[in-house]
């Protein structure tokens, strides 16, 4: 069992550590009210391991820790990353395609709120909604399912043979 979290916990620290880079390398695109965080294409991961639950989510408290975000972009960001991260853990098993749909859904709804309050953005929240929704279908639906089949035949080595894979 020690073995088993203690690879749980470098693979989550890999993730965020991949989650921080991208985020951060990309920081022009990646904030906003039209942002495009190429980082969230990570958000698959969890259909390959449970690792990648707290991964993305610490990447993202991280990220937007060292961007300089507003306290509550760091809170609220995060725990939209958590939501989706956790829901899309459950999905894995009924379909990988699913994988994508709860992290664009929790972003969405929730930080169009972070931007509209904790920015002072001007803009109404459905165009919000619509700007966020549409960075992260670009982001985890296209990048994100362009990364789950790149890496479903090598997932058992990546991930470990618990991998998930069809």
């Amino acid at each position: 069992m020690k073995n088993i979290t203690t690879k749980m916990m470098a693979q989550g620290a890999v993730i965020a550590a991949v989650y921080v880079v991208l985020t951060l390398a990309f920081a022009p695109i990646s904030f906003g009210a039209i942002q495009f965080r190429i980082s969230e294409a990570l958000c698959i991961l969890p259909f390959f391991t449970v690792a990648a639950v707290p991964g993305v989510s610490i990447g993202c408290l991280l990220a937007n820790i060292l961007a300089g975000a507003a306290l509550p972009d760091i809170i609220f960001g995060t725990l939209a990353t958590l939501i989706g991260a956790i829901i899309s853990y459950r999905l894995r098993s009924v379909s990988k395609w699913l994988v994508c749909v709860p992290p664009i859904l929790a972003n969405a709804i929730i930080i169009p709120f972070v931007l509209k309050y904790a920015y002072g953005l001007p803009d109404v929240i459905p165009y919000l909604m619509l700007t966020v929704g549409i960075g992260e279908v670009l982001a985890v639906a296209v990048l994100g399912n362009l990364l789950m089949l790149a890496l479903e035949p090598k997932s058992s080595f990546i991930f470990g043979k618990e991998a998930r894979a069809f």
